[in-house]
């Protein structure tokens, strides 16, 4: 069972590692979300991008675990987030994932097209309706998350963003905590990038972990951090969640710190989306 250490939601706790299913599909993405549930894992996060919502149910059925334990999270595409449509994808996705309510409904990345300020009563809305225990956002840089607090009549728990240790989110981090939210972290091992840093590798022999559990202990470390790792491979499930049982020092989390570089951004973000911070 996954240890307590967790990042604050609104209306409860974020399980502070969680199974990421982007690029999962089919009976693959239903048997690793099932495995997943079964060796511990309490938080599954989807997205109607992702095309997988209905292979997420699939597995948090077969995987015997309780409806009521798991933290659920799905995205709204970009092109669904008018007033009327986006709370309709919203029950599109319950019925997909076949829940009554997701327990966090995230605005995938922000759409100029549609004014925030419609965005964002639309997504309070589908909370009031109860088709979300919690409301958050994805992708927002610092003025889009701004102005998204400023204006939404619900509270947003998180901004679900890419971090890992050689991206340098410093001021997204800083202003996440400002506002009182938490930060979520997708590519959070850096697409594996970290097997074989010689710095993570080495904090990692100290430890007797792997360089994939020292990268997610140094963000689950961080104030108000959650990750979301995703594997295909199942005996990974287990390694990524078993990050509770050791701390890094200061100078670990420093010299982790330290590895950020230029140009380390992995995904490549829509051409609407504005200029990252």
């Amino acid at each position: 069972m996954q240890d307590t250490g967790l990042a604050l939601a609104g209306n409860g706790p974020i399980p502070a590692i969680g199974c990421g299913t982007w690029e999962l599909r089919g009976e693959t993405c239903a048997q690793i979300v099932a495995k997943a549930l079964r060796v511990g894992y309490r938080h599954i996060d989807t997205a109607q991008g992702y095309s997988n919502e209905e292979a997420v149910g699939e597995g948090l059925r077969a995987s015997g675990i309780p409806r009521s334990d798991v933290f659920i999270t799905t995205k709204v595409r970009p092109q669904r987030v008018s007033d009327g449509d986006l709370q309709l994808s919203a029950e599109e996705s319950l019925l997909k994932l076949g829940v009554d309510v997701v327990d966090l409904l995230l605005i995938h990345w922000p759409n100029p097209a549609v004014p925030l300020r419609e965005t964002m009563r639309a997504l309070s809305d589908a909370k009031r309706r109860g088709l979300a225990r919690n409301i958050g956002v994805s992708n927002f840089t610092i003025a889009n998350l701004d102005a998204a607090v400023s204006i939404s009549p619900e509270p947003i728990v998180t901004n679900q963003v890419e971090l890992h240790p050689y991206l340098d989110q410093t001021r997204i981090l800083g202003e996440a905590r400002r506002l009182g939210l938490t930060v979520t972290a997708y590519c959070p091992i850096a697409l594996g990038k970290v097997v074989g840093d010689p710095v993570i590798e080495a904090i990692g022999a100290a430890h007797g972990k792997s360089a994939a559990q020292v990268a997610l202990r140094w963000l689950i470390q961080q104030p108000g951090v959650a990750a979301i790792p995703r594997t295909s491979n199942p005996q990974r499930l287990a390694e990524n969640l078993a990050v509770f049982d050791f701390q890094l020092t200061e100078d670990e989390m420093d010299r982790i710190s330290r590895l950020k570089r230029p140009n380390s951004r992995l995904i490549n973000e829509p051409g609407w989306v504005p200029h990252w911070d």
